[in-house]
């Protein structure tokens, strides 16, 4: 089997039940390249020297979740309620964390209109990605905007495909804000493959994972393991230009199988393996 061509790193939802210590010694020790640090892990009163352990142990932060990563409310993290509060908390994170984290892309979406008002969730998310990609920009960091799959329309989003995203970017302008390109989010928009060597260059992060008809909000599987055309999806990414790192991202709470509850080390590793075997069945598929 060929070499994965991504660097590969996990975003520490995907460990949930270990402690942010925890998570940096045993990627390390399974031989993960880069970790991607989701701060409501991070003690507020040691984030600092907490975050120096991942460069400490070998990790490279690839990007970061900001405790408060949406600029209105959303069904994950609805408090505060006040707009200008959670872009205040959002650029308080960028002002702690950046100077530690330099080259990170910090991952943003818009968060639920208020009484479905898309386009002022849209306008405002635009006018305050404004005000911050200069500030990412000076502290060394970037920002990434996600869209999110439609099941998460109204709750967490008012953005569901890449092309919404990108119109989101043009409109921004700015070379510090670009795309976080999750699989399990977008795989299902028409002519995915084509929308994501449209982003080129503006992608900034990548997460992957698998698919299954939800069980609940949190369920995500195993890359390889559900229904996802994982190698397309990649190779599509190669072409676009993307050369950093894929990103292991899996919910799993609420359901009978919940990964949570298994062995994350096995989890990992089979994540990995799913990965490259997509990667390598795909371009035997066009190359015959």
């Amino acid at each position: 089997m060929s070499e994965f061509p991504f660097r590969f790193g996990v975003n520490e939802f995907t460990t949930q039940p270990w402690s942010y210590e925890e998570d940096v010694a045993r990627y390390a020790a399974l031989g993960v390249e880069a970790i991607e640090i989701c701060e409501a892990k991070l003690d507020p009163q040691d984030a600092v020297r907490q975050i120096s352990m991942a460069r400490e142990a070998g990790l490279a932060i690839s990007a970061v979740q900001p405790r408060i990563r949406t600029f209105f409310g959303s069904k994950m993290t609805p408090q505060p309620q006040a707009v200008e509060a959670r872009v205040d908390a959002f650029a308080s994170s960028l002002k702690t964390l950046a100077p530690h984290a330099e080259g990170a892309a910090f991952v943003m979406n818009t968060g639920a209109p208020l009484q479905g008002n898309m386009q002022r969730c849209l306008d405002e998310t635009v006018h305050y990605l404004r005000r911050l990609s200069p500030l990412a920009a000076d502290l060394g960091v970037t920002l990434a905007v996600e869209p999110l799959n439609p099941t998460s329309i109204n709750a967490e989003t008012a953005i569901w495909t890449i092309d919404q995203a990108l119109d989101l970017l043009d409109a921004v302008g700015h070379k510090a804000c670009g795309l976080c390109l999750d699989y399990w989010n977008i795989w299902q928009q028409p002519e995915c493959e084509a929308a994501i060597r449209r982003a080129g260059s503006r992608i900034f992060v990548v997460q992957a994972s698998d698919w299954r008809t939800p069980l609940s909000a949190m369920d995500r599987l195993i890359p390889g393991s559900g229904i996802i055309p994982l190698g397309g999806l990649l190779h599509a990414t190669w072409e676009a230009g993307f050369r950093g790192v894929c990103t292991l991202e899996i919910f799993s709470s609420d359901v009978p199988d919940s990964l949570y509850k298994q062995d994350l080390h096995e989890v990992i590793r089979l994540s990995r393996e799913g990965l490259g075997r997509a990667w390598y069945d795909h371009r035997e598929k066009i190359t015959g």
